[in-house]
């Protein structure tokens, strides 16, 4: 009879080769599955020659390349023979010439780097992130960090109440942070001021780029706790990368960001939590004009795909004691349903849904920026609020660079320099009073007249005249 389809637990092959080993072994270390010799790419019966010196033969090879006692049986169809090789999932890590593989769905793959690691501490019944750090101590966490998660924790109510008034290790024993009197690599991660020193990569690039890679504007780097990195990340993002849309629902002024907070907190919490530390390289945020990605160098699970996670699945972390902390800290759940929120989360603002791309050195997550047409709301023709469009409402005659920025409310003279004041400049919509002197400490700026008139616009294009 004739397979439907070969997946991660059945391979066709029309001959014997003895490199098929590898798919025997991948067999063994993946929840086991059937190798039949006799069909075709297609599933069809086309039948192996010398059947017999095969079921002689297999057995013993397997047995000493492999090191594997498996079950090897003739079968017929339509008068073929067909050799089914069946392999149990094996409890200890199974190699052919020194090498181990694995399946992913339909595909034989060899492991190496990372994902090999990953792979024996599996096999152990350890993961990534428990393994025991002996360089670390409790004395050289932040304070910071553990007193944020206690606020955190209390609000969620997922800790007992008496947890929060112990002591520092004590809590991280209740957290399962650590190995005997050793703290694992999660608490490293979690809750020291420098994971880095410990852990490569374990930080997140932000970088503003233009309409492609290579036009990149300016970028900033999230280093510190895990625990603080996803708040600061955020609000990051929100003050100097992402923009808010005007709309009114009557006489009531809404500004609405271009991807829904709270959909971006569970994309980077996904990805934070689900991150291969192993790999040494950081979670990346790119933000262009019309779309914001964010990767992480994450793997699925095994035969697991894009289309699993966006449908119904369990929770399966590939940090499940970093997760663990995040959950008790009540940012995460614990239900698998990290992605389901997320899509809501923008269906409900009206927002086009994230899109989600698992490559094989990690995965990505793409929010496209929405138009004002796209928002629930009258929006009237009003306009984004742009970093020019806040420098220009504030301007009245002529300031310095230092007012202009007092004004603005901001804090940081090169993000000023390089969101506000240079685009303006650029666009046209300011000028210097000293053009020939530019680094001048007299210098001072003025609206231009194309600044005046996108100044009258964003005023007359909000509803009945009013204020934008």
């Amino acid at each position: 009879m004739t397979q439907s389809a070969e997946s991660q637990h059945l391979e066709w092959k029309e001959s014997w080769r003895d490199e098929y080993l590898k798919w025997v072994c991948a067999f063994a270390n993946t929840d086991g599955g059937t190798l039949v010799v006799g069909r075709d790419d297609d599933g069809a019966a086309v039948g192996v020659r010398d059947a017999a010196r095969l079921l002689e033969d297999l057995p013993n090879k397997i047995r000493n390349l492999l090191g594997l006692v498996v079950p090897v049986h003739l079968r017929q169809e339509a008068g073929l023979d067909l050799i089914e090789i069946e392999v149990e999932g094996s409890p200890y890590p199974v190699t052919y010439r020194g090498k181990y593989y694995v399946r992913s769905g339909s595909t034989t793959q060899e492991l190496s780097g990372s994902a090999l690691d990953a792979f024996l501490l599996r096999m152990q019944g350890r993961h990534w992130d428990g393994v025991p750090l002996p360089r670390v101590g409790v004395a050289d966490l932040s304070a910071a960090a553990l007193r944020r998660f206690r606020q955190l924790a209390e609000r969620s109510g997922r800790v007992a109440a008496e947890w929060l008034d112990e002591p520092d290790l004590v809590l991280l024993d209740r957290l399962r942070l650590l190995d005997g009197t050793y703290l694992k690599r999660a608490a490293a991660l979690l809750f020291h001021p420098d994971p880095e020193a410990f852990i490569g990569g374990a930080w997140i690039k932000v970088g503003a780029f233009g309409t492609d890679d290579a036009d990149l504007r300016f970028q900033d780097e999230v280093h510190g706790p895990l625990l603080l990195q996803v708040e600061q990340t955020v609000e990051l993002l929100k003050a100097k990368y992402l923009k808010a849309l005007i709309s009114y629902q009557g006489l009531q002024r809404l500004e609405t960001l271009q991807v829904p907070e709270a959909a971006l907190r569970e994309a980077l919490l996904n990805a934070v939590v689900h991150k291969d530390y192993a790999s040494s390289v950081p979670v990346q945020i790119s933000v262009y004009p019309d779309r914001l990605l964010i990767w992480n160098p994450g793997h699925l699970p095994p035969a697991w795909t894009v289309e699993r996670l966006l449908g119904k699945h369990p929770s399966v972390p590939f940090n499940p004691d970093v997760a663990n902390t995040f959950f008790r800290a009540g940012q995460i759940e614990s239900w698998g349903r990290g992605i389901e929120r997320m899509m809501q989360v923008c269906r409900a603002a009206g927002a086009p849904d994230p899109v989600l791309r698992h490559e094989e050195t990690g995965l990505w997550v793409e929010f496209t920026f929405p138009t004002a047409s796209d928002l629930a709301g009258d929006f009237r023709g009003s306009p984004e609020v742009t970093t020019e469009v806040a420098l220009l409402r504030i301007m009245t005659g002529e300031l310095s660079r230092r007012e202009l920025q007092a004004r603005l409310g901001l804090k940081d003279a090169e993000h000023f320099r390089l969101a506000y004041l240079l685009p303006a400049l650029n666009a046209g919509l300011i000028e210097m009073t000293r053009p020939d002197a530019p680094t001048s400490r007299l210098q001072k700026y003025r609206l231009t007249e194309q600044g005046r008139a996108r100044l009258a616009q964003t005023v007359s294009s909000s509803p009945a005249g009013g204020p934008s």
